[in-house]
């Protein structure tokens, strides 16, 4: 799949026209985003991925479209647990609820420049070397076991080196003023607790991206792609965050949905490897090739059973859901 640099050029222009459309009148009035306005957010993104990958399928073939839809799927279901993260951030540095919209949406931003560098530094490496596909998979399945294990323990923040060198090196304001990043005091610029946050946002999903990239890479090799899905699932990110104390707090198996996610493509990883490196029997047992179907079927089933799983298990058990409020201005205090 050779991608003109047009191409290239149109789909990063439209998402960025995409995101000054969100900033602009979206945020032109700050204000608390209801779950109302989040909901239909949501389905506003989910529909434009869909689209988009309608697109792919028409113009470069079905297996193109399904690497897409399977790598979009991968990505939003991995960034969900993520949220929950975002929230503890968010209470942390005590941002008030008529700004987190902003927070998340430069956040984000932060975070899909990075992962666009993570991702082009990820094709040049797996171009040269495939061997790497058995590091990916092996973190991977070493990723899936720990979640697996750990998945019900309560997420934790703690602030990276960057956050650390910017409270040291620059100064930063005790208070947020309104929703600028830097103010003047004393004739001297200060940086307000906004620019930090949004800092954290975005720094923070770049560890969560060390999973989630090789994930996608295994299912496409196509930069173009793995560069979209994550794009649409990070625009959509946003607004599904301000859903989280309701649908997402009863995902009770959420971790162990993602934890075979993760294992399945890994060992479609190492099979892969294998089938690269002139491997096609172990003794006597073939080694497998994964179709991009069979990986489809199985992401969007792997979804659907924790969902529908978790639903009926928080129903049954209530004592058991992930009780996660948005924080709002009266609920946190400022550090």
């Amino acid at each position: 799949m050779n991608v003109p640099f047009w191409v290239w050029a149109l789909t990063i222009g439209g998402l960025l026209v995409l995101l000054a459309i969100d900033l602009f009148i979206v945020d032109r009035k700050p204000h608390e985003i209801s779950i109302k306005e989040a909901g239909l957010w949501v389905v506003f993104y989910v529909v434009l991925a869909i689209l988009f990958g309608i697109g792919v399928f028409a113009l470069a073939g079905p297996v193109r479209g399904g690497e897409f839809f399977a790598g979009y799927l991968t990505e939003y279901s991995l960034s969900i647990d993520n949220l929950f993260v975002f929230v503890i951030i968010m209470a942390r540095f005590a941002v008030p609820a008529i700004h987190q919209h902003r927070v998340l949406l430069i956040g984000i931003l932060l975070a899909l420049i990075m992962r666009g560098v993570f991702i082009a530094v990820g094709a040049a490496v797996i171009s040269q070397f495939s061997w790497v596909f058995y590091l990916f998979g092996a973190f991977l399945i070493y990723t899936a076991i720990k979640l697996l294990r750990h998945g019900g323990e309560e997420e934790e923040f703690e602030e990276n080196v960057l956050l650390r060198w910017m409270r040291r090196v620059l100064p930063v304001t005790d208070h947020y003023v309104g929703h600028r990043m830097t103010t003047k005091i004393d004739g001297k610029w200060h940086v307000t607790p906004m620019l930090v946050v949004m800092v954290a946002i975005g720094t923070t999903d770049l560890l969560f991206a060390l999973d989630s990239i090789p994930a996608i890479f295994g299912l496409t090799k196509e930069p173009f792609l793995v560069f979209t899905a994550n794009a649409f699932a990070l625009m959509g990110l946003r607004q599904l965050y301000f859903l989280i104390g309701g649908l997402l707090s009863r995902l009770i198996y959420l971790s162990t949905g993602l934890s075979a996610i993760l294992g399945f493509i890994g060992v479609k990883l190492i099979f892969e490897a294998l089938h690269g490196s002139g491997v096609d029997k172990i003794g006597l047992v073939p080694v497998p090739h994964i179709t991009i179907t069979v990986s489809l079927a199985v992401i969007i089933g792997t979804l659907a059973v924790t969902t529908i799983t978790s639903l009926i298990a928080a129903k049954r058990h209530p004592e058991r859901i992930r009780e996660v409020e948005i924080p709002h201005e009266e609920e946190v205090i400022a550090e």
